[in-house]
């Protein structure tokens, strides 16, 4: 008989499922409410739904953020076979302060903070703020509340995977509030120094910009 340390093969895939399935449960645990995502095929997303248009990240249902919950039994469900990303909704438990690392790395660090891999910075913060003016008048500064979303970690995207600089339960699952934040942000702005038009900012726009 020969013995062997091999372990047995696993597809990524199924490592991929089973590694957002449970970031998606622990996230529901805390009161975060999460929807599935398309996911990375490629060089494109894949919503599942047929003929979907759609080649960038964006919600796998018609609902899109709408479709939110904490249930588990619903969330283990939709990872029962697809790799979906996982996504949060905003304007409900937390705004999110997407920034560009220029800003995002001198940032505080009293909440939760993810970080994708192409350099985009996302404070989460507590829900229903405005941006301070000197954030407002940047391009590459984003606050997604009502009806918008971001990718949570360990999510993939085509840079690599989302992941936490400061993760939740390092603050104790709080969120600060949205003006301590960004007076720590504007601190660190250099004001004779604007981003260039060719900044790259998230596909999906806060609710305002989009109605601007």
């Amino acid at each position: 008989m020969q013995w062997t340390n091999r372990q047995p093969f696993v597809p990524s895939s199924i490592l991929d499922r089973a590694l957002l399935r449970r970031a998606a449960l622990r996230y529901a645990a805390h009161g975060w409410p999460i929807t599935p995502g398309s996911f990375l095929t490629g060089h494109r997303f894949d919503c599942g739904r047929p003929e979907c248009p759609i080649t960038g990240c964006h919600p796998a249902l018609e609902g899109g953020a709408a479709s939110a919950t904490g249930d588990p039994v619903r969330i283990a469900a939709w990872w029962r076979r697809l790799p979906h990303t996982v996504l949060f909704p905003t304007g409900q438990v937390f705004d999110v302060l997407d920034v560009p690392a220029t800003i995002g790395r001198h940032g505080p660090d009293f909440g939760p903070v993810a970080v994708t891999a192409a350099g985009r910075w996302m404070y989460l913060i507590q829900p229903g703020g405005t941006l301070h003016p000197e954030l407002d008048r940047r391009v590459d500064v984003v606050l997604h509340g009502d009806g918008s979303w971001v990718p949570a970690p360990p999510s993939r995207l085509p840079e690599g995977p989302v992941r936490w600089a400061i993760p939740p339960a390092r603050t104790r699952w709080r969120l600060p509030a949205p003006a301590l934040v960004q007076e720590h942000l504007v601190a660190t702005l250099d004001t004779d120094r604007p981003p260039t038009a060719a900044a790259r900012v998230p596909r999906q726009l806060s609710t305002a910009r989009r109605a601007a």
